[in-house]
């Protein structure tokens, strides 16, 4: 599980659509588990591997103890700039992107991931849920030997998370978003399993936040309208970070099975 952090803490994984996702969905996570000991990495779905985003989110994980980038390089369904040439996300062969998916599982061989959840975030961004079904099509793909043998060994994942927002949890964040005209999506305080006070890496967070310096000077991304906040405000959002387990694979021991 994602819990504080200890000297078995296993290794992390996040697979998000964007730069700067990494860090404002589980940026306290991954500090946590880095400062742990314990390999971390990220998945980017979207954004050109050689533009400016690229050099930022690469920052980013430096600050994060994240590793290289990892970036699939297709296009972004909302800005026509972010892969010029290259397909949108949303619209590439699904078998296409699962492949890839499944090679960066295979090669890192994590022990938990990390990715959106189902209704993608607070805005429903679809490069977030296309990235989240992904998700959950490769981290099953990747344990199965007869499915993309090319990709390398097996791997089966021991947790899977989706980063989420419960409706108790959105606090601040929903004026600062709606005040921008952006929609408010949250889910039932039930739907979130695990809940983690990252408290003592939030300033490292708000580093790799405030790497993403084109999405800082804008005025209606999260990291914009974060940095314009009092430091105090600011500091108690980015010091929660809400996660829903789901299931990675075969549970032979649940109770409720069907019946023959």
């Amino acid at each position: 599980m994602i819990t504080p952090a200890s000297p078995s803490m296993p290794s992390l994984l996040g697979v998000f659509a964007h730069p700067d996702d990494e860090s404002l969905l589980a940026g306290g996570v991954l500090a946590q588990h880095a400062a742990a000991g314990a390999r971390t990495g990220v998945v980017t779905a979207t954004w050109a591997p050689d533009g400016h985003r690229a050099d930022e989110l690469a920052e980013a994980l430096a600050v994060l103890g994240a590793g290289r980038p990892r970036m699939l390089g297709y296009g972004d369904a909302r800005n026509d700039l972010s892969a010029p040439g290259r397909t949108r996300l949303c619209d590439a062969p699904l078998d296409e992107v699962i492949a890839q998916l499944v090679t960066q599982l295979r090669e890192f061989r994590p022990d938990i991931v990390v990715t959106h959840d189902a209704i993608g975030q607070l805005t429903g961004h679809p490069d977030h849920r296309h990235t989240h079904r992904v998700t959950l099509l490769a981290v099953e793909a990747a344990g199965l030997a007869h499915l993309y043998p090319e990709a390398g060994a097996p791997w089966q994942i021991r947790a899977l998370y989706a980063a989420t927002h419960p409706h108790s949890g959105i606090g601040a964040l929903g004026p600062l978003l709606t005040g921008v005209g952006k929609t408010v999506l949250s889910l039932p305080d039930e739907y979130v399993t695990t809940t983690v006070d990252v408290t003592p890496w939030a300033e490292q967070k708000w580093r790799a936040i405030t790497a993403h310096r084109g999405e800082v000077a804008r005025e209606r991304p999260l990291p914009g309208l974060l940095a314009r906040l009092p430091e105090g405000i600011r500091r108690t959002i980015i010091s929660t970070e809400h996660f829903t387990r789901l299931s990675p694979g075969p549970v032979p021991s649940d109770p409720h099975q069907l019946t023959t």
